[in-house]
């Protein structure tokens, strides 16, 4: 069995500086489990422990009251947590008959993942419906912001999604609606990764295609011409993007056309830009520099060499 931590790879993206017109490094979400600082030795004893606790279907309510609900690793895990990370679907799918609308399936770690969190990491389903079924709560976020319909946009776990987005329609609104710390919502996500099914189902389920990200205001449509993605542009333009939305800095998805070699997309927004919206703004560092110097000239404006201004 792999024991290795759980955890995404780097992203690369980047935020603007809307007051100095500067690229900042955008901080990546962190999606791991903690599950390596558990020893191989503490890992049996803990699956000693669940076998000791024989939890079978036999097993009266009154069980639910058990001490084992309480035990916890270093990392904050409980028995639910480690049963996930480590596959071992049947006690997961005990524990969670067990638990059924008690608190303990909202438990997070101390890396703020529910057990519902680290299901859609491990890539688990069954689970995942399992969960919600039994009352866990889709609207948790980690410790940077992320639901778990968050986590499968940033995935690409169609299965998970699926699972996630029929189960809790009555809090999808609110989980759409909500970006996680790096500023994203669900559709930016999907749509920075290119998972276009999952882009055409998130509209389709009500998420807002012109959100703009807290970062810097790029909408889905300039994030797709970033990542020079003609699908995804086509895609959102037929399913009604506004062309016209303006970053914080003041920049079309045309601007972002500029210097970039997919000129197919460049023509696309062209044609569908307003015309008073394709010329590119004058640079806020370029005004600032400009300024600069006429206070130099003004500051030195009486300076003498030999004998003259």
């Amino acid at each position: 069995m792999d024991h290795s931590r759980v955890s995404n790879s780097n992203q690369l993206d980047y935020n603007m500086d809307s007051k100095h017109g500067k690229m900042l490094p955008c901080n990546d979400d962190r999606l791991d489990s903690g599950v390596d600082s558990l020893s191989e030795e503490s890992y049996n004893s803990i699956l000693n422990e669940m076998e000791r606790l024989s939890m079978a279907s036999t097993v009266s309510r009154e069980y639910c009251n058990e001490p084992w609900k309480l035990e916890r690793t270093e990392d904050g895990d409980t028995l639910l947590h480690l049963a996930i990370i480590h596959e071992a679907e049947d006690y997961a799918k005990q524990m969670i008959e067990h638990s059924r609308n008690d608190q303990f399936l909202n438990t997070q770690n101390h890396q703020r993942q529910t057990p519902l969190h680290l299901a859609v990491i491990m890539e688990q389903p069954q689970i995942v419906d399992r969960l919600l079924k039994a009352g866990c709560d889709p609207k948790l976020v980690d410790e940077s912001g992320n639901t778990a319909l968050h986590i499968a946009c940033k995935k690409g776990s169609l299965h998970c999604f699926s699972v996630l987005t029929q189960a809790c329609t009555q809090q999808l609104p609110s989980i759409l609606a909500t970006p996680n710390y790096s500023g994203h919502h669900c559709l930016h996500l999907v749509s920075i990764h290119g998972f276009l099914s999952m882009v055409e189902r998130l509209i389709d389920l009500g998420a807002d295609i012109n959100a703009q990200e807290q970062c810097n205001g790029r909408s889905p449509l300039h994030l797709a011409v970033d990542h020079q993605n003609l699908e995804l542009v086509k895609l959102l333009i037929a399913k009604g993007a506004n062309v016209n939305s303006l970053t914080y800095g003041g920049y079309t998805a045309y601007h972002l056309t500029y210097g970039r070699l997919n000129t197919e997309i460049q023509q696309q927004l062209y044609n569908l830009t307003d015309q008073e919206l394709r010329e590119l703004p004058e640079s806020e560092a370029e005004d600032s520099e400009e300024e600069a110097l006429s206070d130099d000239d003004m500051m030195y404006d009486d300076f003498l060499w030999m004998g003259q201004k």
